[in-house]
């Protein structure tokens, strides 16, 4: 079924939303890797509206910079006086003049909000013919909510508000969501003779729906399917509530489209996360931002990745990677750290704990434990050993170092750079390398062994080392004598 394209989306996002309690403003803060905004910009850009606004007031700098990033197709309209929802559409419609179509008004912080549910509203209020159709939802509970109240045909006689209901409208469960489809010109008429005859002192969009009732013209409602999905961010417990109500949305996308998640109440997903089939998610794992994981890899459990591109059968346990590129293949954990930079290449390894930092691992090489390589390249089929350190920072720049292909480097070896490793070179165990070790060479860089007899006892005269050393002496004494 064909969606009517609306002339303009309109995104009321001005509040200040003072009780998030936040020097952050409330349209800002984070929910599976974006903005509150940005999730409702995005069920709108999913209407091909002709124009896309966003009235914004709250600190204006901050929210117009951000959405200059994330949402350059959209228009913003500055409410530098915030003086109820009806102001600010009048406020769009004094700049851009009236508009002809539908236009559809909606909010920033309703980041449940999908595109079905915004191009059914479209629709029903295309097929009724209406003047304005409100999006409303069936509430369990509707107390603090305003009513709609129907007439005999089920067009919208009128919302009325908590305060104000009978006990007979208290009981009705049906509930406005501040969201409305409107003919464009009819709103810019209306929303001009809105009265601030209230309480507040402000202009309320919902005013605009009995002027229009009042002149004769048809006032509708749709329903839409999860109550939850109108309901608005206002607080760090509605913020939580919808992070769930969205993990669980995109964890549920994914498993339909041929992903296995052992535990969803554990794991959580960004919206902008993509995933390929037969890839398998364990307990504990959290993928964040732009991160994306080829067919059949596996991930976790207790894993967090960031931005982070993993290949096809990859397997990534126990590990924090942010910005980082795991081949196919490849192995990392457990207990790994991958930081900006770093590519492992096909069946590469970075074992555990293991740190690295803008590294680049040739095919099939291998960092198998304890070391950190920061600033390096190290070829296909080499082997870095237990405890090396890829020395990378001398005090003031960070230098680069090569190990060639099928290289060895020795436990517990110091690559000092910068310092190149040959093709097939080693380095000998406790090693501290300084300078070039050729193609085919062995470095070896550490003093030569010498033992000093007695010094323990000497020295450390009372110890139970010395003890120990006494116990074994005379234990020599008496093997000796015995022979």
């Amino acid at each position: 079924m064909s969606v009517p394209r609306p002339a303009a989306v309109i995104v009321l996002a001005a509040g200040e939303g003072t009780r998030m309690k936040s020097r952050t403003p409330k349209i800002l803060h984070e929910l599976c890797g974006r903005a509150l905004v940005d999730h409702m910009l995005t069920a709108a850009r999913g209407l091909e509206p002709e124009r896309l606004v966003v009235v914004i007031g709250h600190e204006r700098e901050r929210v117009g910079a951000h959405l200059a990033v994330t949402s350059p197709d959209a228009q913003t309209v500055i409410q530098t006086e915030r003086r109820g929802t009806g102001h600010a559409v009048r406020t769009v419609l004094d700049v851009f003049g009236a508009i002809g179509g539908t236009v559809l008004v909606t909010y920033g912080d309703t980041p449940l909000l999908r595109t079905e549910t915004l191009a059914g509203l479209l629709r029903r209020h295309d097929d009724d013919g209406n003047a304005v159709t409100v999006l409303t939802a069936e509430v369990p509970d509707p107390y603090g909510y305003g009513r709609i109240v129907r007439d005999d045909t089920g067009a919208v006689l009128k919302i009325v508000e908590e305060k104000d209901a009978t006990p007979e409208q208290r009981a009705i469960r049906e509930m406005n969501s501040g969201v409305y489809a409107f003919d464009g010109l009819l709103l810019a008429d209306a929303v001009k003779r809105v009265s601030t005859a209230n309480a507040q002192g402000e202009e309320y969009l919902t005013d605009v729906l009995a002027i229009l009732r009042k002149e004769g013209h048809r006032v509708g409602a749709h329903v839409a399917a999860d109550h939850v999905e109108v309901e608005g961010v206002n607080d760090r417990v509605q913020l939580a509530s919808a992070r769930r109500v969205l993990n669980s949305r995109i964890l549920e996308a994914h498993m339909r489209a041929g992903v296995t998640v052992i535990d969803p109440a554990s794991t959580w997903v960004d919206a902008d996360v993509t995933m390929e089939p037969d890839v398998v998610v364990h307990p504990g794992t959290q993928l964040h931002g732009r991160t994306t994981v080829a067919e059949g890899a596996e991930i976790g459990p207790a894993t967090t990745l960031t931005d982070t591109v993993v290949g096809a059968e990859a397997v990534v346990r126990n590990a924090v990677c942010v910005e980082a590129e795991i081949g196919p293949g490849a192995l990392v954990g457990p207990y790994a750290y991958l930081r900006p930079g770093t590519v492992l290449a096909r069946k590469a390894k970075a074992g555990t704990y293991v740190e690295m930092k803008n590294a680049k691992v040739g095919e099939g090489a291998k960092v198998p434990h304890l070391s950190y390589v920061g600033d390096a390249t190290i070829g296909a089929g080499a082997n870095i050993g237990a405890s090396t350190v890829f020395v990378n920072y001398d005090g003031v720049n960070k230098n680069h170092t090569t190990v060639g292909e099928h290289a060895f480097v020795g436990c517990d070896t110091m690559l000092v750079a910068p310092v190149n490793i040959g093709d097939g070179a080693y380095t000998a165990a406790g090693s501290v390398i300084d300078g070039d070790v050729p193609a085919g060479a062995i470095g070896v860089a550490r003093g030569r062994q010498r033992n000093i007899e007695g010094w323990v006892v000497r020295r450390r005269a009372g110890t139970r080392s010395a003890e120990a050393a006494l116990r074994a002496a005379e234990a020599g004494k008496q093997q000796g004598s015995r022979t």
